[in-house]
């Protein structure tokens, strides 16, 4: 039988270096409970060990310097008076140690958790590969400050028992959510996700939301373990009152309380499926595997829009079937490396590649040229217009200004049978250092340009999200790359669409986790909005989700090919969808303002 507590106590008595490895190989193995491992269990051992790491941080180097107790019921009473002191103490000192507690395992946890963000710097090595050190560990190092704010939080309030494992699930859900929204907002791998497998748990999501089952996932694996060790400790000791014994029985049968709960809703949600398909529609998903070394090659593009050509008119098996019964064609994000607006010859590609009533849906970029500012209004031909008295001179200075803030997005674009654009989306969350740069001005005077090497970036499209309408399909909403690694953001008006299209290039990770987590945050995001996703992807994974998480239809990593597929019809709206991160926010307030009550009181 595992004895807790005297796993408790070699935490409580660890020196300082070794609470410092001890924090960060918490974390970096925390990282198992995330896609594609989906091993949750070991957050039943390291999120009990983070507890313990706020324990024990007020005690400083009298504690960390103390051998552990010989004798077992010594050693035990030693560390039930750590955690019954450990609430008393919120000094500088203690506050910093907490900090540093909830830092390591924060840096450990991220680094390993997106070591894959280091591929992308390999595609062009000989201009970016020097940067790799930089992002690899500089990310995971601002990453890290939030579950430090995290600690110290909850160190502030800490109090012992079962209360401090709310306490931290209440600090890390507040600090997981600010993490969705602070600098545009990275949500990537929200610890909430190892609640989200088996598929019978993913259905949760649809019911309180990733950052809801962040604060379940804390009280769920943290709180079996830390009980244990309590009870544990006052059964060697011989002096365990029954009040004691109660609370941890208590808190052991909370976390198996909501598990269970988990299960049975996941459960009756899942029965509730009758596995109905949209009439009419048959979709056909490209995905090219293009090799991102190659995907904006000057000389490369006529090869790589053939390529999309040639895979649209194949079905599954490769034989060419000229899209006989299918109805819309879907291509991944940026799938022509040109600017196919500007292209009559594309367009008229398109146009002869679709038959009647056929639809192509591709992302793609567009540029929009801004208008000529003279004497301070906006004009088309500023040159020819009548009564404008300005220089030459000053008119050229304009004129160059202008074109310089010419502006390129990234888009979604849907082409008619007949190669004409019908409807169009520019990407509203851009990802920070890939498709702009933060002070732009500064870093590129000093040599810095963003991986996708477009002059001045990417503009951001407009919000709120529009809702899309293309013959045949059902009204839809677009999402573009990481756009599908925030929840709440899918829907951003009153009206609800009933599918979601999502184009991306995940080329840049290469064969790692990368993709693999970007493919089951996708699905999470299905659930909570109870509508299939079209996933198209260059090198994978295309997949077609229904609104459960389920993967009706996929294509591999790195595999080159197309599928078919039918769209499942949207589930019920849920109640995530519906109210958004409304529960959470009010478990939030509701628990925060307690636990601050209890602390002003000192109750």
């Amino acid at each position: 039988m595992l004895h807790a507590a005297r796993l408790k106590i070699r935490v409580y008595t660890a020196s300082h270096w070794k609470r410092t490895a001890i924090a960060f190989a918490a974390g970096a193995l925390s990282v198992l409970a995330m896609a594609p491992f989906f091993f949750s269990p070991i957050l039943l051992v390291t999120l009990p060990v983070l507890v313990w790491l706020i324990d024990s941080a007020y005690a400083g180097r009298h504690l960390s310097a103390t051998r552990e107790p010989r004798s077992p019921t010594k050693a035990e009473n030693h560390a039930d008076a750590v955690e019954q002191s450990a609430s008393l103490s919120t000094d500088r000192a203690a506050l910093l140690r907490a900090a540093a507690s909830g830092w390591f395992f924060g840096f450990g946890y991220f680094l390993f958790g997106m070591f894959w963000i280091g591929e992308a710097f390999l595609v062009e090595a000989e201009k970016f590969a020097w940067l790799l050190p930089v992002a690899v560990l500089l990310l995971p190092a601002g990453l890290a400050a939030f579950f430090a704010i995290a600690a110290v939080i909850a160190k502030i309030v800490w109090r012992p028992g079962f209360s401090r494992v709310l306490i931290l699930a209440t600090a890390i859900g507040i600090t997981e959510g600010l993490r969705g929204f602070i600098f545009t907002g990275l949500p990537w791998n929200t610890l909430g996700y190892a609640l989200t497998f088996p598929l019978v748990l993913m259905q949760s999501s649809g019911l309180v939301g990733i950052y809801g089952l962040t604060v379940l996932t804390v009280i769920v694996f943290a709180g079996p373990l830390v009980c244990l060790a309590g009870w544990q400790a006052g059964q060697s000791a011989q002096d365990q009152t029954p009040s004691q014994s109660w609370r941890a029985v208590t808190g052991i049968a909370v976390s198996f309380t909501i598990l269970v709960a988990l299960v049975g809703y996941g459960s009756a949600r899942l029965i509730a499926d009758n596995g109905a398909v949209v009439s009419g529609v048959k979709l056909r998903i490209v995905q090219p595997s293009v090799p991102q070394r190659d995907k904006w090659q000057p000389e490369k593009q006529r090869e790589i829009f053939d390529l999309h050509v040639d895979l649209t008119g194949r079905g599954p098996d490769g034989t060419r079937d000229n899209l006989a019964g299918i109805t819309h064609v879907i291509w991944p994000e940026a799938a022509m490396p040109f600017l196919p607006l500007e292209s009559p010859q594309a367009l008229k590609e398109i146009g002869d590649l679709l038959p009647p009533d056929v639809y192509l849906i591709s992302g793609a970029l567009r540029v929009e040229e801004p208008q000529i500012q003279t004497s301070g209004a906006d004009t088309t031909a500023p040159a020819t217009a009548p009564g404008t008295n300005v220089s030459a001179s000053r008119l050229r200075k304009e004129t160059t200004r202008a074109a310089s803030r010419r502006r390129a997005y990234n888009s979604l674009m849907a082409f008619g049978p007949n190669g004409e654009l019908i409807a169009v989306y520019d990407k509203i969350h851009l990802v920070p250092f890939g498709e702009y740069l933060p002070f732009q001005s500064f870093l590129e005077s000093i040599g810095l340009e963003q991986l996708t090497r477009v002059r001045g970036g990417f503009e951001s499209g407009r919000s709120p999200r529009p809702i899309i309408d293309v013959p045949g399909l059902p009204p839809f909403v677009a999402l573009v790359c990481y756009e599908a690694i925030f929840p709440a953001a899918v829907v951003q008006g009153k009206e609800r669409p009933k599918l979601i299209i999502n184009v991306t290039n995940d080329g840049w990770f290469g064969d790692t986790t990368g993709p693999r987590q970007h493919l089951h945050m996708a699905r999470v995001r299905a659930v909570e909005e109870g509508l299939s996703i079209i996933r198209a992807a260059n090198n994978g994974i295309s997949a077609v989700i229904d609104p459960y998480g389920r993967l009706r239809s996929q294509l591999n990593l790195n595999q080159r090919g197309v599928v078919d597929s039918v769209i499942p019809v949207p589930a019920p709206p849920t109640i995530y969808a519906l109210s958004g991160n409304l529960l959470y926010m009010i478990y939030i307030i509701a628990s925060a303002s307690l636990l601050v009550g209890l602390r002003l009181f000192r109750i």
